[in-house]
C-alpha cells in the first residue's frame, strides 16, 4: 500500500497540515520539527506528489519543452542548455517530442497543462496561431515565429545564408547547390534560402536548390537526396547545406564518388553542432547555448509578470575549416 502524508503525520505525532507546511516551507516551523518530518518521510519512503504540491504553491517550478525531434543534434544540444540553465534557476524540465504531428503536439500541450507546468518553450509549430494563444500559459517560441504576439528567439538566418553563399563565391565555385529543409514549412530557416538566391542571382554561376520532404528529419532520405543531386549535377563544385547533418551526408557522398573536398567540392553546413567538430566542417555557427538560456530567461520573466522582447535575433558567425 502506498505511503500517504497521513502516515508521515502519525509517525511524527503531528497533524497532516503541519507536514504539509513542512513540505511547502510555509509559516514558522522549528528546525527540529522539519528534521523529524524529513526523517519520517525517508524512513517510510514517502514521496510527495509534485502536482499536489504545485496546487498548494500555485507554482510547480516545472517548464515544458516541445521539440520536433530530439534525435536531431541541434535540438539535442539546445535541450542540454535549456535543462542546465532551468535547473540552475530552480526549475525542472518536461520534454515532449512532437515529430511534426499536429495531434501529438496538441496532446502534449494538454498533458503539460494538466501537469500544471509554469510555462512552455515551443520548438515545434504544427498548430494554428489561435491554438497557441489559447494555451493561456507563459510561452516562448524557439527558432520559430508563431505570431507577432508570442515572444520568439532565433539566430540571424538571413545573415547566415549571406555569409555561407559569399564564401563559396569567393572560393570561385561556379556550380553551387543549396540543400534545404522543406521550403513549404513556415520556418525562419527559409531565410537562409532567400539569402542564397539573392547572392547567386546576377553572378556568373549555375545554381540549384534541393529540399527534403515535409518530414525533414528522415535521415535515411538525406542519402537519396544528395546522391540524386550529384547524379544530375556532376559538375557541382560548391554546396551550401542548411544543416550540418545535410552537409555531413554531402561529405559522405563525395567520399563515395572520389570527389576531393575541398579541392573539387567545397562544402558549408549550418548550425555549428559541437559533436561534429571532428568532421572539420566549415559551418555557420548558431549561438545554441545563448538561444537556450534566453528561452528559459524570457519564460521565467513572463512567469514573474515581467515584460520580454517579442523578437530576439542573435548573430551567427562563419567558422571556416577544412571543407572549404
Amino acid at each position: 500500500m502506498a505511503v500517504t502524508i497521513k502516515d508521515v503525520a502519525e509517525k511524527v505525532g503531528v497533524s497532516v497540515t503541519t507536514v504539509s507546511r513542512v513540505l511547502n516551507n510555509r509559516g514558522y516551523l522549528s528546525e527540529s520539527l522539519k528534521q523529524k518530518v524529513n526523517d519520517a518521510m525517508e524512513e517510510l519512503n514517502y514521496h510527495p506528489s509534485e502536482v499536489a504540491r504545485s496546487l498548494l504553491r500555485k507554482k510547480s517550478n516545472i517548464i515544458g519543452l516541445i521539440l520536433p525531434d530530439i534525435s536531431h543534434p541541434f535540438f539535442g544540444e539546445v535541450t542540454k542548455h535549456i535543462e542546465a540553465y532551468a535547473y540552475e534557476q530552480g526549475y525542472k524540465l518536461m520534454l515532449c517530442n512532437s515529430l511534426h504531428h499536429k495531434k501529438k503536439e496538441k496532446e502534449y500541450i494538454d498533458l503539460l497543462r494538466a501537469s500544471r507546468v509554469d510555462g512552455i518553450i515551443m520548438g515545434s509549430h504544427t498548430m494554428s496561431v489561435n491554438d497557441y494563444k489559447s494555451i493561456n500559459l507563459p510561452l516562448v517560441s524557439l527558432d520559430r515565429q508563431i505570431s507577432k504576439s508570442i515572444p520568439f528567439i532565433a539566430s540571424d538566418n538571413y545573415q547566415g545564408g549571406v555569409l555561407a553563399t559569399r564564401l563559396l563565391l569567393r572560393k570561385k565555385c561556379r556550380s553551387i547547390a543549396y540543400l534545404s529543409g522543406n521550403l513549404r514549412l513556415n520556418l525562419l530557416a527559409k531565410q537562409r534560402h532567400d539569402a542564397f538566391l539573392e547572392q547567386v542571382r546576377g553572378q556568373d554561376v549555375e545554381y540549384t536548390v534541393r529540399q527534403t520532404d515535409l518530414n525533414g528529419f528522415k535521415y535515411k532520405d538525406y542519402e537519396k537526396l544528395v546522391s540524386s543531386l550529384f547524379e544530375e549535377r556532376p559538375e557541382l563544385d560548391g554546396v551550401f547545406a542548411s544543416s550540418d547533418m545535410l552537409a555531413l551526408q554531402v561529405l559522405k557522398q563525395c567520399r563515395r564518388l572520389g570527389r576531393a573536398v575541398p579541392g573539387q567540392v567545397k562544402v558549408i553546413g549550418y548550425d555549428g553542432i559541437a559533436a561534429l567538430d571532428a568532421e572539420d566542417l566549415t559551418t555557420i555557427v548558431q549561438p545554441i547555448k545563448k538561444m537556450g538560456e534566453l528561452a528559459v530567461q524570457y519564460l521565467l520573466q513572463q512567469i514573474a509578470g515581467e515584460p520580454v522582447p517579442l523578437e530576439t535575433i542573435l548573430p551567427v558567425r562563419l567558422s571556416e575549416k577544412g571543407t572549404t
